[in-house]
């Protein structure tokens, strides 16, 4: 059995096992990681060795941690990020080039029908129709995209929303509220089989799914960051929050994730303000005393035209994973139109958490 896993900010841990009456062994340990003393690695691979296969990866990492010897230095290297790798071997998860992606970028649509396309596509890789897709979005008018488990009168300002002429929609998956204009912000998503996230929490999970737009910023300059448990964020400020949704395939099958993305290019926070409801508790808990000072846009940091920003991250995801161009299915566009207009489009799925 094989893992492999990238710390978040660090380097990639490879790990070779086998599976014999219910333990752990021939494991070894790899990688690009740096590890001082010598003897360390040889120290990792006894603690596993023998291991339950049944342990969890606060267990692995803590046998890691007990293991290595005084004075161990690890850079880009964690004993958490080496459980993550033991349990994706254990999992058998699949990794990035495992898979023939492809990339969806098309005119600009409706809020209801993104919403709906979401739904729809994940459904098509979950039910192995369709290969692992990023989809590009862009947006056809203004929007406020509350989470599935926001309140609508907590969230939106109605008046607001409609002053500035704001479509209202819920996504199908949880997180907080996104305020998006078309060109003033940058939104896409991964729809993916579950096996590529296998072996990880729910929170590893964000932090392995947006780790190729962190090194697509990087290549722009910018230094990003994952910031617990769904933000991305630089020294600046955030610059973009991330959901996702996972569903299961045809008759109870593995099933695929959908993690979507909206990054702030350059947002009119004045109008947010007027349209978005953020109560003072989600401001004095991230230390911020204005709502502006939250998000930081790309913009700023980037000096880049968004088309440009857009073109750079695809071609970065294209260079490490490889992505053929590909379209909207007339079948998945026609489900998508039906699931815009009998369920995101309207009030009863919109207020359904009043």
């Amino acid at each position: 059995m094989h893992g492999e896993y990238k710390v978040p900010g660090g380097k990639l841990v490879l790990v070779d096992l086998e599976e014999r009456d219910g333990v752990l062994r021939d494991v070894r340990v790899a990688g690009d990681f740096f590890l001082e003393p010598d003897e360390a690695i040889l120290a990792i691979d006894r603690a596993l060795e023998g291991t339950p296969v049944t342990t969890d990866a606060a267990g692995i990492a803590a046998r890691v941690e007990a293991a290595l010897p005084e004075g161990t230095v690890m850079y880009g290297l964690t004993a958490e990020g080496i459980a993550v790798a033991v349990r994706r071997a254990v999992a058998q998860a699949t990794d990035w080039t495992d898979y023939d992606w492809q990339l969806i970028r098309e005119a600009p649509q409706s809020p209801e029908l993104h919403m709906a396309l979401d739904e729809v596509i994940t459904a098509e890789v979950a039910a192995g129709r369709r290969p692992p897709t990023l989809r590009v979005w862009e947006w056809g008018a203004p929007a406020v995209i509350i989470g599935s488990f926001q309140s609508l009168r907590n969230e939106v300002d109605p008046e607001g929303a409609e002053r500035h002429g704001i479509t209202v929609v819920r996504r199908i998956s949880g997180g907080g509220a996104m305020f998006v204009e078309p060109g003033n912000t940058i939104t896409y998503s991964l729809s993916v089989p579950v096996s590529l996230v296998s072996g990880l929490s729910f929170a590893d999970s964000y932090a392995y799914l947006d780790d190729w737009v962190l090194e697509a910023l990087g290549d722009m300059g910018i230094k990003a960051w994952y910031q617990p448990l769904n933000d991305i964020a630089t020294e600046a400020g955030k610059i973009a929050g991330a959901a996702q949704k996972r569903m299961v395939g045809p008759e109870g099958g593995a099933g695929a994730v959908l993690h979507h993305v909206t990054m702030a290019y350059d947002i009119d926070a004045d109008k947010m303000l007027e349209v978005l409801r953020i109560g003072r508790e989600k401001l004095s808990g991230k230390g911020i005393a204005s709502a502006k000072k939250r998000v930081d846009p790309l913009r700023r940091q980037t000096g880049l035209p968004r088309e440009t920003v857009i073109d750079r991250m695809v071609e970065s995801f294209r260079t490490r994973y490889g992505l053929s161009t590909g379209q909207v299915t007339a079948q998945e566009l026609a489900r998508a139109e039906e699931l815009a207009a009998t369920k995101f489009g309207t009030a009863e799925w919109t207020a359904r958490v009043p």
